[in-house]
């Protein structure tokens, strides 16, 4: 028995946990898109079967698995539910940001249990005080705000209400951390799609949060002890396209819920079922061609960078460059996917009993976030011709 649970991989048990807890996942979806918010016996079976740590540092109780074994657990996850996979993605994201924190506030918020939320956009102010410091401000798009044990975020120092400039010419910035007994959530989360993810604002006011909780944010050099291993040698690259996934497993259950529906009906007014059309058959091949497709490049693109990382050498901006545009491919062509479906399924495409109608919401509400939607394009070819790149995360 021991020789046989050895061969069983940490990314295969923790496709088993997600599978295990898909019953309790499909139960509360619907709940999560009345309130806005994931349910909280999503979130602690989440938590339980240990998917929230599949990138925590092995050091720390979890996982640890590669950037692309990562992806596959949110892309399962999300072909379930796009709010328990998204919440998932943001949730395991936010262990890279680890590798910025010294050894004892790594210990502190990156706990066995943690769950993490948090955004960058925009800044909140800093004052430095005595121990650390003073910090305010209110952060948009805060998805698993009620589920979070520690959020992260970005703040800008302020001295004598200026904001500090560093010898680069660029505002001083921080990388924080802070519980959620400091902070108030807005219940704001009202749009078109991704209901169920809970990314309300969060705000706090005039909170102290300790040196050792608010680090500067600048290319990661050497990172913490717990940090050490290819992943996170990644930087911030695994956690920005961990996002990626959940459109791809929102596109797969498109895929499938088309062909099941295919196989029963008939449109009104015709004798020929949606299976035997043939431009239900080519849309559907197409749908599948660009989801596969897309799947893989983003695959082959990571496997590349973490074999470099594994090799102990620098991910260089072209590589970078890459790592962002098989991000960005893949939510456009999972969108468009989603696109080609909608076409051919008719009137179930507008009906609540279906999911097709939520499925072109929810990744077209992915489309427009500023880590991986369509303007970053612009940025990859900026790389490409040799122009310096506007987007920022290129640095890190």
């Amino acid at each position: 028995m021991q020789k046989r649970e050895a061969l069983i991989s940490p990314v295969d048990t923790l496709l088993a946990a997600v599978r295990k807890i898909e019953p309790v996942v499909r139960q509360h979806a619907l709940q999560a898109e009345r309130e806005c918010k994931l349910a909280a016996p999503v979130a602690e079976a989440m938590r339980d079967s240990g998917i929230y740590r599949m990138w925590r540092p092995k050091s720390l109780g979890g996982f640890e698995v590669t950037a692309v074994d990562g992806f596959r657990i949110i892309e399962e996850l999300s072909r379930i539910d796009s709010a328990a996979g998204w919440n998932l993605a943001l949730s395991a994201g936010g262990d890279i940001f680890g590798a910025w924190f010294d050894d004892d506030a790594a210990k502190e918020i990156f706990k066995p249990e943690a769950i993490l939320a948090g955004a960058f956009n925009p800044m909140r102010k800093a004052v430095p005080v005595d121990g650390g410091y003073r910090v305010s401000g209110r952060t948009p798009f805060v998805s698993g705000a009620h589920q979070a044990t520690f959020y992260l975020g970005l703040a800008n120092i302020f001295d004598n209400s200026e904001i500090r400039i560093g010898p680069n010419g660029f505002p001083e910035t921080l990388l924080t951390a802070f519980p959620p007994s400091e902070a108030e959530i807005i219940d704001n989360w009202n749009t078109m799609g991704m209901c169920g993810t809970g990314s309300h604002d969060v705000n706090i006011d005039d909170v102290f949060i300790p040196k050792n909780l608010a680090v500067p944010w600048v290319p990661l050099v050497i990172p913490g002890n717990n940090y050490k291993g290819p992943l996170y040698r990644l930087t911030v690259w695994a956690a920005v396209s961990a996002l990626v996934a959940t459109a791809l497993g929102i596109a797969r259950a498109a895929i499938e819920e088309t062909i099941e529906l295919a196989t029963k009906k008939t449109p009104a007014y015709t004798a020929k079922s949606l299976k035997d059309r043939g431009v239900v058959q080519s849309q559907l091949a197409r749908a599948e061609a660009k989801v596969g497709a897309a799947q893989v490049y983003l695959h082959a693109v990571f496997e590349e960078a973490f074999a470099e990382a594994e090799a102990g050498r620098a991910i260089t901006m072209q590589l970078k460059a890459k790592m962002q545009l098989a991000a960005t491919n893949a939510v456009l062509e999972s969108a468009q996917a989603v696109d080609y479906l909608h076409e051919i399924v008719g009137a179930s495409g507008i009906r609540e009993e279906y999911g097709f109608a939520k499925h072109f919401r929810d990744l077209h509400v992915i489309t427009q976030h500023g880590f991986i939607n369509a303007a970053k394009l612009e940025s990859v070819g900026q790389v490409m011709l040799k122009l310096p790149p506007e987007w920022p995360f290129f640095a890190f």
